[in-house]
């Protein structure tokens, strides 16, 4: 056989390999084993090539030490030039799009040129036909191994994934005709990529949509059945795999505008928003210096308290430090900032323990140092907005009159007040075009008016042609909260509705098969076993995978966490095209009905 059908027979009788991760965090373990192991050889160390979206992939579930141990002794980025390392093999980990394959290309230009040794080829989704051939005509004799390993998306938290491609917001949304292809490519692209997270969960889950009022999460529901039909038709042992009891839920982003501009006082939402963390990294100042911190899963403490609310926070925190301290008998009680500072200096053994209460503690302190002269009046009036009652459960009689002190204020921002002015329009279902206009010259903030009126190509309505009904919420007047956190995340009623079989299968119908235990009645699972069990195979591990196209906001994730908590039954995932905050969003909304010709898809040119 040549070293062509090699690279061919290698790919294509991989290319159903699914990882089979139970928690999408611990991904690494399967990147592991289909790559590493694959090609490892004790005492060979190797040279890794990365793209962006991979370089994010491995970022959010492995640190270089992990690199290391499996003989990597070199990370570079493909795109870049580098020099050629002919003594040493090279394991590429890159996407299967032109733009990566061509610098491949480029490393195994002809013999005497070639940069590596040989090349070990793992690619993260399925490799189109037309990309493969290039592989296979140019350089197969240099190619060890070519797989697809069909793991396409980051798993930023145990039960939250990205697909890493925030670009789908402006072309699932933008009015523009134009964009009709682009926005095309970008739904085949995510229904792959959620396909490969089916299949890292070990998943074929019955899809369904949102069904109004747009029709993107329609199209992409279909496209992703079909991926998955398509997908599971054969198996490793050549068998077909039917409906797994979990379900797939696919949303537009315009079903809860409310929770994607609320300021949240929970600690991971709240920093998130106020803070100018960039990639999950917070800059702080301890004993005058600066230093940086990465928000992450590996931090438990962050994992611990990241869904507090920021009262809870800011009295746990010195009370875990005082314990710390009090066991090391060394602060005499001080918890300040600067105490634990001079401790850590005397005490380095100790400077682990309390880094991450510091941090945190830093943190939180950011936070209330930007919440505490604005942002605390301003809740209280979102509040307000938002569920259309006060603190006390009175009925909100007149909403502008809420609104005015907002806009007439010096002390907030233009972000601010389009944010209350937004919660105001949703609030009341749609105001009137004098009114918008009305309120953008009084607030003047003509050059900013968009960020308003483009709701509307989200299915929001802003000023409405007719008045639409709008969507009933569960009476949640009950649960403790506090004054100024009393909005709950629409999402939160779908996750319960759906683990309880409760929303309405004509608003949320289902594009394929409903699995067994999630068809209401039962009545499939009792024709094969007695009823008692049908919710045992609930408790056998059933999840409920959300996918939100257009951005997913933090207090959203936090909701699969809590659901899942109170649901022992069921375990949700959510994810979306990129994580939301409310000023990027807000800057995104802007921009859906300006042209867009230059933009290019993250993933390929």
């Amino acid at each position: 056989m040549n070293h062509v059908s090699v690279v061919e027979a290698t790919t294509r009788s991989c290319s159903q390999e699914g990882a089979k991760a139970k928690d999408i965090k611990a991904i690494f373990k399967e990147i592991k084993a289909a790559v590493f192991d694959d090609c490892k050889k004790e005492g060979e160390w190797k040279i890794m090539l990365l793209d962006d979206f991979t370089t994010r992939l491995l970022s959010s579930c492995c640190k270089m030490t992990d690199l290391l141990a499996e003989g990597i002794t070199v990370v570079e980025n493909i795109y870049k030039n580098r020099e050629p390392v002919r003594q040493m093999k090279a394991l590429y980990f890159i996407s299967p799009t032109s733009k990566s394959v061509d610098s491949f290309l480029r490393d195994f230009a002809s013999k005497s040129e070639n940069k590596y040794k040989a090349a070990y080829i793992y690619f993260t989704d399925f490799c189109p036909d037309s990309v493969f051939n290039k592989i296979k005509t140019s350089c197969s004799k240099s190619i060890r191994r070519c797989k697809e390993i069909n793991i396409s998306f980051i798993p930023l938290e145990s039960q939250v994934y990205t697909l890493d491609v925030p670009d789908a917001f402006y072309y699932c949304y933008s009015p523009d005709p134009s964009n009709a292809n682009g926005k095309d490519a970008v739904m085949e692209m995510m229904a792959e990529q959620i396909v490969t997270l089916c299949a890292t969960l070990d998943e074929n889950p019955g899809v369904r949509y949102k069904s109004k009022p747009l029709d993107n999460a329609n199209k992409l529901a279909q496209l992703v059945e079909k991926k998955l039909e398509d997908y599971y038709k054969i198996d490793e042992k050549s068998q077909i795999k039917g409906k797994t009891h979990s379900q797939l839920i696919i949303i537009d982003r315009g079903f809860d505008p409310v929770s994607t501009v609320l300021h949240e006082l929970t600690f991971q939402a709240m920093a998130y928003d106020l803070l100018p963390i960039e990639n999950d990294t917070y800059k702080y100042k301890t004993d005058g210096k600066e230093k940086e911190a990465v928000l992450e899963e590996d931090d438990d403490l962050w994992v611990r308290i990241r869904h507090w609310h920021i009262a809870v926070v800011l009295e746990e925190i010195p009370k875990l430090m005082k314990e710390i301290s009090s066991t090391k008998k060394a602060t005499e009680g001080k918890t300040s900032l600067s105490a634990l500072t001079q401790l850590m200096k005397k005490m380095p053994h100790f400077r682990k323990q309390i880094t991450k209460q510091v941090v945190h503690l830093n943190l939180a302190e950011d936070c209330m140092s930007k919440f505490q002269p604005n942002i605390e009046k301003l809740c209280k009036t979102e509040q307000d907005l938002a569920l259309g009652t006060d603190a006390e459960g009175q009925k909100v009689k007149d909403s502008m009159r809420v609104l005015l002190p907002v806009l007439l204020s010096k002390n907030h921002d233009t972000y601010d007040k389009i944010r209350a002015i937004l919660l105001y329009i949703f609030g009341i279902n749609g105001t009137t075009e004098e009114n918008l206009d009305r309120l953008v010259q009084n607030v003047k903030i003509e050059n900013d008016s968009d960020m308003i009126r483009n709701w509307s190509y989200l299915g929001v309505p802003i000023v409405p042609q007719s008045q639409q009904a709008r969507p009933s919420r569960k009476d949640r007047s009950a649960e403790e909260t506090f004054r100024l956190s009393r909005w709950t995340p629409f999402i939160k009623d779908i996750m319960e509705d759906a683990i309880d079989n409760r929303l309405d299968s004509k608003e949320w119908p289902y594009c394929s098969q409903c699995p067994a235990v999630w068809n209401g009645s039962g009545a499939v699972s009792a024709r094969q076993k007695p009823r008692t069990n049908y919710l045992e195979d609930r408790k056998n591990g059933s999840k409920l995978i959300i996918f939100v196209i257009g951005g997913i906001t933090y207090s959203e994730m936090r909701c699969a966490y809590e659901v899942s908590q109170a649901h022992k039954s069921c375990e949700v995932i959510i994810g979306s095209t990129h994580i939301l905050t409310p000023k990027k969003l807000l800057d995104d909304i802007k921009m859906l009905n300006k042209s867009k010709d230059k933009v290019s898809l993250i993933k390929d040119d």
